[in-house]
């Protein structure tokens, strides 16, 4: 869904300041809306290929297939934002999870898990639109702001992330009550969460921050860049934006490994759903909660300081994590060291990237980045499984400690010599 740019009027710094309260509201709005969608979504994808599919196995495949639409819709909206601004990638992205909800419902009335899958895969549009989102927050802000500004857009994901699982059982029985299959109703409203999602960005966001930071500065034309080539080579060509993702990718790989794996590893040791469910909550709430300090620290200290700072909480998460043992409460620590962790990484990474590219290549460079994020992610979590599975929950812990240590010291040493 894209829409031709237009010309915006001469700006002054007054403007761009009024400009940048409402697009960062707008963003916010949009967020929580569209949150709540995939979060009403993903609690229950999982049991419902289950039981449609009678296989524990293939109900594994509900999670992969939202990663995996998230990253393969990552590009198509980061094109789109390049050519038409932040309101056609966006809405691009949000109109794939709504068509994704609508298939889900379908495939659940026709009691078919592939269409299911098929379903999910679209639905995963809501995460690439939600992490779109955050960097269209920083189109208009000050460079020492850019981090603060993306946080404040990653903190609203909170209220979505914590609402939309306590909806699916209302959804459900008002599903039911409407003549829809059991367990289709969630599903439907997610369709609606998306569409409102959808009307907001197209509504409200404007006029669109892209284009108006652009103003006067653009050097090509968006429409003729080819988005993959046009990132390869900005990274080729900037060296601290070509850290800061592989800051943002190791820091995600490390947080859904260790947190895939966690439900299992409380499982196995006796801990109820309870339990289990109080943990997440708190890793979850590592993740968002923070996030509007991540950003000011990130702005007053430095990106990079905190990216390092974020690769030693992600080391203490896997060393807690895997000398656990039986230990609730330590596996407990080690998931809220993890969410902040992965906060530093995401936030500091997203704004250095940001600043590190020119206005006109910030789409293509972005939309790699969530691009390989996601797969990223989505591999940690099979590689995970193997280990956990073949070695233990410990050995996760030792493998993913390696992997941020090595990370960290190489962003360390390449920081001190650059500076």
């Amino acid at each position: 869904m894209t829409s031709t740019p237009t010309k915006p009027a001469v700006s002054t710094p007054d403007r761009i300041q009024r400009v940048q309260r409402r697009t960062l509201a707008v963003l916010s709005a949009a967020q929580i809306v569209g949150g709540v969608g995939v979060a009403v979504g993903l609690a229950l994808s999982s049991v419902v290929v289950d039981e449609l599919s009678r296989s524990t196995v293939i109900s594994g495949f509900a999670g992969t297939a939202t990663v995996l639409g998230a990253a393969l819709l990552a590009l198509p909206a980061a094109k789109a934002s390049g050519r038409g601004g932040r309101r056609a990638g966006l809405s691009l992205a949000y109109t794939a999870a709504l068509t994704g909800c609508v298939i889900s419902v379908l495939a659940i009335s026709l009691r078919t898990w592939p269409l299911l899958l098929v379903g999910l895969v679209l639905v995963g549009g809501g995460s690439a639109g939600s992490l779109a989102a955050r960097y269209s927050a920083t189109d208009l802000s000050p460079k020492d702001r850019s981090a603060r500004h993306l946080s404040l857009v990653v903190w609203a994901s909170t209220i979505g992330s914590v609402a939309g699982p306590n909806l699916a059982e209302p959804a459900d029985r008002i599903g039911r009550s409407l003549g829809m299959a059991e367990k289709a109703g969630p599903f439907a409203f997610a369709a609606l969460a998306f569409a409102l999602a959808v009307v907001i960005v197209l509504v409200l966001l404007r006029p669109d921050p892209l284009i108006l930071a652009r103003a006067g500065t653009r050097t090509e034309d968006p429409g003729r860049n080819r988005t993959i080539r046009t990132a390869w080579h900005t990274l080729r060509t900037t060296p601290m934006a070509r850290r800061a993702l592989v800051m943002i990718a190791v820091s995600h790989t490390a947080m859904v490994s260790v947190m895939s794996m966690t439900p299992v590893k409380l499982h196995h040791d006796g801990s109820n759903l309870d339990v289990i469910g109080l943990v997440i909550s708190l890793h979850i709430a590592g993740m968002y909660v923070l996030s509007p300090l991540v950003g000011w620290l990130a702005d007053k200290a430095g990106k990079v300081p905190v990216l390092v700072l974020g690769s030693a909480l992600l080391l203490g998460a896997a060393a807690l994590a895997g000398t656990a043992g039986h230990r609730v409460w330590q596996v407990t620590a080690a998931l809220v060291l993890l969410g902040l962790g992965w906060s530093c990484g995401l936030v500091a990474g997203s704004a250095l990237v940001t600043e590190s590219v020119p206005i006109e290549r910030r789409p293509a460079v972005q939309g790699l980045s969530d691009l390989l994020m996601n797969v990223c992610g989505a591999t940690g979590t099979i590689v995970a499984g193997a280990i956990v599975g073949l070695l233990g929950y410990g050995m996760l812990g030792l493998m993913v400690g390696i992997m941020v240590a090595l990370s960290g010291l190489w962003l360390t040493a390449v920081w001190r010599r650059t500076s």
